[in-house]
């Protein structure tokens, strides 16, 4: 029993860590995931998120010692990120066709999505530096938080807002569509990429080919848009 606490200790200070730890808990989430039939409440991203947290909380790891290990695959998002852009690249002549309808549902679809939070948080009395953290909610975390920081936020309560409204959307999301009977791959797909930003648009994907080119789409439109418009909407 010593020799595997000294063992645990070990592993638990090195970089390696962090990244075996990420990946293990991702695997297992994923075969749990398609052994349920991929159920959106299943969903790999989310009990990835909460797992590694229940394991650094319960092992008294310090997240610096566990983000050094998991840098690499933070890196490897920047790849991921402009790989988006080759399923948009086979479809450009429909998108071509479609790019004023597009650029203005991404506006209203942005402005609906932060403008509804900030209203419900200005009614209910929350301080202003959480109402400015809420405003870019469903930008990517990494884009939100300089965001909320130009604008009287936090940025570290912007990176919470952020992952929350991801994987709230990624797991409600199929229930809001069927419910309203919107059964397009590509409506669908920028929907949850605009409210959702990268998380909903990894559950699009994982549907559907091309709803998640229409996510990615949305979720770039939605990064573009938040960074013009709301540092000017928050000086008015």
């Amino acid at each position: 029993m010593s020799a595997f606490v000294e063992l645990w200790v070990y592993l638990s200070a090195t970089p390696l860590f962090g990244l075996t730890a990420t990946l293990l808990a991702y695997v297992l989430a994923s075969l749990i995931y398609e052994r349920v039939g991929r159920a959106p409440w299943a969903n790999p991203v989310l009990w990835s998120v909460v797992s590694l947290a229940l394991l650094l909380k319960l092992a008294a790891i310090d997240y610096p010692v566990y983000f050094s290990g998991a840098q690499f695959i933070h890196f490897l998002l920047g790849p991921a990120v402009v790989a988006l852009a080759w399923p948009l690249w086979q479809r450009r002549a429909a998108l071509r066709q479609r790019a004023g309808v597009l650029l203005l549902a991404a506006l209203m679809g942005g402005l609906a999505a932060g403008g509804s939070a900030v209203g419900l948080a200005w009614m209910l009395g929350l301080p202003i530096e959480v109402v400015a953290s809420l405003a870019p909610k469903s930008v990517t975390a990494p884009v939100a938080m300089g965001l909320a920081e130009q604008i009287g936020g936090i940025p570290a309560l912007a990176a919470v807002f952020s992952v929350l409204t991801g994987l709230i959307g990624a797991v409600t999301a199929k229930l809001l569509f069927d419910l309203l009977r919107i059964d397009a791959p590509a409506i669908r797909g920028f929907a949850i990429g605009t409210a959702s930003h990268g998380v909903g648009a990894a559950r699009a994907w994982q549907v559907h080919p091309e709803a998640g080119a229409y996510a990615a789409l949305a979720l770039s439109l939605q990064v573009l848009l938040a960074a013009l418009l709301l540092p000017m909407l928050a000086r008015l």
